[in-house]
Formats: C-alpha cells, sequence, structure tokens
C-alpha cells in the first residue's frame, strides 16, 4: 500500500468513534458585535412564524440589577408567544411565551435558559450559571438570553391547578421537549435581526428540569448547539417524582397522625437527620486524606457506612428524636428509601440515593416532605406523567386532596397505587400518543448525535440530591463511558459536589462558574478537569447557612472531573489547592 494510501486510511479511523460516528469538530472563538438596529425598532423589523412581540423594552445600564450579582449592562428586553392555540381536549388557550434580553455589547453567543419545575412562568431571562450565589450570569457576560413558560402558564395564585396543563397532550410535549425545537430557531432568527448576524456558538444552561432539559437537547437538538450544562438533571424525571410519592408511603407509618392523616415530616426531625449526617463523617470524612468535616468521595463511602451499625438504636422501640438514636423503625425506612422505589414485588422503579452527609440540609426534608405530598410532585404524576391522567376533582373539595393522593390513603378515590400506577409512565393511548418516559427523557442516552457534532456536555450535581439521585446520573455516565472508552471525556464530564443538595445548598462548597469552563471547552479545546468550587459562608455575596461552622466561610474545594476525586496532598486544609483530583 502507498504511503499517503496509508496516512489516508489511519487518518479516516481516527475520525471515527464507537458505533461508526464521526467526530470532526474543531474549537473556534465567538466573534461579539453590537445592535444593528434600535431596540425600538426590533418588534418592525422582527417577523417570524406564528410568533409575535407583544413589548420591546430598552433597558438603560444599571437600571436592572440582580440579587447578589449587581448591575446588568444596557440590553433590549423583548417579550413575545409563538404557536397560539386552543386545545380539542381541554379548551384552553396555551402558547409558548418567552422573554429574550440581548446586550447592546454582545460576546456572540446565545444562551437558551431552562427553567425549572414544571415551569409555566417566564422567568428573567438573566442565564443563570448554576450552582448557589452566582456572581455573575449569562447577560452579565454578554450573551444573548432566551428563557421560556414552555407552552404553558401557572398562575401563581393557584399552583395545583396550573399542574393539570398535562390534560392537553401537545403541553406535554411542548414542556417535555417541543418547546426547545420551537424557541431554538426563532431566538436565533430574533438575534440575527437585532446583531445583523447568527450567533456564533450557542448554548443550553440548566438545574433540575432545566438540566433535564439540557440533556434531552444533547439527545435531540445537538445540532442546535454547541455546548450543554446540565445541572442537578432529572432525566428521568416521572420515575423520580414516582419515587417521590412511593416514599410518602414508607414515611406514613412512622409519623405522627394530625388531622386525620400522617404529617410525614414528623417521621423525621431535622435532628435526626443530623445524627445520620454526623455518624456518615464519621465514617467518611478522612477518606479523601485529611479529617474536614466533609466527605470528598462520596462514593467510596457506600461500602464503608452502615446505618445499622453506625447509627445507634433508640432503646424500647420509640422514636426520642432527640438527635441521639434513630428507631428501628427509622432505620428501615431510611434503608429502605436511600435502596430506592420500589414495587410490591421488588422491581426497581427507580435508582438508589447516595449516603451523605448533606442528608441533613433543609432541602432534603423540602423535597421529601413538602414537595412530595403537594402540589409539585403529586399534580406531576397525576396530570402530567400518567396517561391517562388524573380526574381534576382530585384538586377540589368533592373529591381527595392531593395529600390523600399521594398516600393512597384509606378511602381515598384516586389515591397513587404503586403496582397499578407506576406503569402509566410508560402508557399510551389514541389522545396521548407519547408516554411521559418518552417526551421528558432523553431518546439516546448514547448520545450520539452530540458525538457526532463534536459537541460538549457537562454535567453537575450534588452528591446529596434528595429528588433526582446522583447514583442515577453515575450509572448513565458509566454507561456513556462503557461505549466511548477514553474518548468519553471528549464530549462529556461529570462533576459531583460533595455535600450539595437540589441544585445548591447543604454542606457543600455549591459556589462555582461551569458557564465559562464549557465556553473554554468548546471554543479553546480546553477540558475541564478540576473547578473551583466555593463555600458561601458568612461574607458570601449570597450566604448559605448549611455552611458547616467548623469551615473557614470561604472555604474551596477542587471539583473532580469524575470518576476522579479530591486528595489532600498537604497545606491548608481550607484551599483547593491542598487538594489534587486522583483516581480512586
Amino acid at each position: 500500500m502507498k504511503k499517503t494510501h496509508l496516512l489516508l486510511l489511519v487518518c479516516m479511523l481516527l475520525m471515527f468513534a464507537p458505533g461508526g460516528e464521526v467526530n470532526g469538530k474543531q474549537p473556534s472563538a465567538a466573534v461579539g458585535g453590537t445592535a444593528a438596529i434600535d431596540c425600538a425598532d426590533l418588534a418592525a423589523a422582527f417577523n417570524y412564524q406564528n410568533t409575535t412581540l407583544g413589548s420591546v423594552t430598552l433597558a438603560p445600564e444599571g437600571s436592572v440589577v440582580v440579587t447578589g450579582i449587581g448591575p446588568m449592562p444596557e440590553h433590549c428586553i423583548a417579550k413575545g408567544k409563538m404557536n397560539e392555540r386552543v386545545s380539542p381536549v381541554d379548551g384552553k388557550t396555551y402558547a409558548i411565551g418567552f422573554e429574550m434580553r440581548l446586550p447592546t455589547d454582545w460576546n456572540g453567543r446565545f444562551f437558551y435558559q431552562g427553567n425549572g419545575g414544571t415551569d409555566g412562568v417566564v422567568s428573567a431571562a438573566y442565564g443563570g450559571i448554576l450552582g448557589g450565589g452566582a456572581t455573575s450570569n449569562g447577560l452579565l457576560k454578554g450573551f444573548a438570553v432566551i428563557s421560556s413558560d414552555a407552552g404553558h402558564t401557572l398562575n401563581m395564585s393557584d399552583p395545583i391547578s396550573g399542574g393539570v396543563f398535562g390534560i392537553d397532550p401537545q403541553a406535554r410535549l411542548d414542556y417535555g421537549y417541543n418547546t426547545v425545537a420551537q424557541l431554538t430557531p426563532m431566538a436565533k432568527n430574533l438575534i440575527e435581526t437585532y446583531y445583523g448576524k447568527l450567533p456564533d456558538k450557542s448554548y443550553i444552561v440548566g438545574s433540575s428540569n432545566g438540566g433535564r432539559h439540557a440533556m434531552v437537547a444533547a439527545s435531540r437538538y445537538a445540532k442546535d448547539y454547541d455546548g450543554f450544562l446540565a445541572g442537578a438533571p432529572g432525566f428521568n424525571l416521572p420515575k423520580a417524582a414516582v419515587a417521590q410519592l412511593w416514599g410518602v408511603q414508607q414515611y406514613a407509618p412512622i409519623s405522627d397522625v394530625i388531622s386525620g392523616r400522617p404529617d410525614v415530616s414528623t417521621s423525621f426531625l431535622p435532628a435526626d437527620t443530623a445524627l445520620v449526617s454526623d455518624k456518615i463523617l464519621a465514617k467518611c470524612d478522612s477518606l479523601d486524606g485529611v479529617p474536614d468535616y466533609m466527605v470528598g468521595d462520596p462514593l467510596a463511602c457506600q461500602s464503608v457506612f452502615d446505618i445499622d451499625l453506625d447509627v445507634p438504636t433508640c432503646t424500647g422501640g420509640a422514636e426520642t428524636h432527640d438527635g441521639t438514636c434513630l428507631s428501628l423503625r427509622q432505620k428501615s425506612v431510611l434503608s429502605s428509601v436511600h435502596a430506592g422505589a420500589k414495587n410490591s414485588k421488588g422491581k426497581a422503579l427507580y435508582t438508589n440515593f447516595l449516603w451523605d452527609p448533606g442528608i441533613r440540609s433543609s432541602g432534603w426534608r423540602t423535597w421529601k416532605f413538602s414537595n412530595s405530598t403537594g402540589p409539585r410532585d403529586p399534580v406531576a404524576v397525576g396530570f402530567i406523567f400518567t396517561t391517562p391522567p388524573q380526574d381534576p376533582l382530585v384538586l377540589d373539595g368533592t373529591g381527595t386532596t392531593l395529600l390523600d393522593y399521594a398516600l393512597n390513603w384509606p378511602g381515598a378515590a384516586a389515591g397513587f397505587d404503586v403496582d397499578r400506577d407506576a406503569p402509566k409512565i410508560y402508557a399510551t393511548n389514541s389522545t396521548y400518543r407519547e408516554s411521559a418516559m418518552s417526551f421528558m427523557t432523553p431518546p439516546d442516552l448514547d448520545m450520539k448525535q452530540l458525538w457526532a457534532k463534536g459537541g460538549k456536555l457537562i454535567v453537575v450535581q450534588g452528591a446529596a440530591d434528595p429528588v433526582f439521585s446522583v447514583a442515577d446520573t453515575v450509572k448513565w455516565y458509566e454507561a456513556l463511558s462503557d461505549r466511548y472508552k477514553k474518548r468519553t471525556t471528549d464530549f462529556a464530564r461529570l462533576f459531583i459536589v460533595p455535600g450539595m443538595s437540589h441544585s445548591s445548598g447543604g454542606p457543600a462548597c455549591d459556589q462555582f462558574d461551569l458557564v465559562d469552563a464549557l465556553v473554554k471547552w468548546v471554543e479553546e479545546g480546553i477540558a475541564p478537569d478540576a473547578i473551583t468550587a466555593k463555600a458561601r459562608g458568612t461574607g458570601a455575596n449570597v450566604v448559605n447557612s448549611e455552611v458547616p461552622k467548623t469551615w473557614a466561610p470561604n472555604r474551596t474545594r477542587p471539583l473532580c472531573a469524575y470518576p476522579e476525586v479530591p486528595k489532600y496532598i498537604g497545606g491548608n486544609v481550607e484551599q483547593a489547592a491542598s487538594f489534587s483530583c486522583v483516581t480512586p
């Protein structure tokens, strides 16, 4: 074979990944610009199918101030809606509402802001960069940012009925994935109208449900974006919501009965979870090479901590709730919850949760005891994820209460029965042609489109996330690594934040900037091996009251790209520079 032919063959082989996909993306930087027309002229100049701009206003420099961050630069605010329609199923009017903020001094980049929960509100399009107490945002960095309600409106004075949008099948799809598909080309058209050019680079960023949007986009719409940042991604959100209702039913038998029903928040009081947190620390604190009141290697801790052996058992069988012991019943329930939701035959409905000191956080209690009993999880399961959806009578006085639905309380007309109702997140019928596990989840968790384009995906999640288990995310990343082997880190990286609850908070260093890291990876080819994260103790721009008193209030730690973990190498224990990322 001639040398030239051999060289060509070698080059072709190097371009191919497992499964035959091609990855030839080369990094290049975005080029900024300024507005080509006046903000006041944007509405008249813009034209896009099925889209109207309701208002366009100029925000002068400093006129908008974001808490914890400061004044924003001059920017044009465009608010509108697209695809307005009347549902043939519930007779209500739907549209995809949006807001776009276009800085006068533009960095040449587009930022899709994925929002959390069940959406329904057009949050201000500032471009949150994730973590807790951010000191910057996308708008301040110069991105053109869009935010939306994902195709439905949630009445904040009546948040319960807002979830009933799931009765409309198209609203389900808009919430699941179609809003991103619809807004992306429209937003780029709006950018081109205002600046006279399309964005050079496009990024989608969000946490929780917004993180799910980012992962869904990486699977479905990789060609439309260059970088994807997914925080606390509920990419199996319907399963996690089912697990929340299952959890309520585990807590109920050990809860105090108030007004005729169990108050599940009484099953574990803050003193109980603080005790568990302390005992996890006692067993796992030094796994990173130094006792620092922090578990730097959460995964290694799972084989070290044993709730039965390491947490004292109350004598006499009853719960004391005084922080000295757990009853056998409490241990059994907490063990079951951490092992993961199961049906009566022992089949897993969702994944396990990690034992982590962050169990003491207020976020753990909020998700396990408040959101799970209503309105968030019962409404989401009953009306958005179940096929067919529940009857709206579940929401008013003539039917059962949401708490009854979650508890499957005796006598409830529509209680959530795990064996009967959990499979309905996979169901379809002639009206609802896509199941929740179709429209809510990434259709290809191998991210073949993402790899083929050469896009970059960063996922970040707290080890103590009480609703979307980081164990689920680790399993996904391990499966991705099984497919792409060493090439996985060429396009996807996972960062686990010790102690952090859902999206932020907990006894954690939860302040970090992964947007800058993602831009450097996409545009300069500089892959993020470690990110410095900071605690938000006294003196922070937004104080996190759960930062332990045993820490320096401004403690820093490296967030290591999985599977690496931080290891103490000597020096000031409060500084990230005293730790190195190593493979366990």
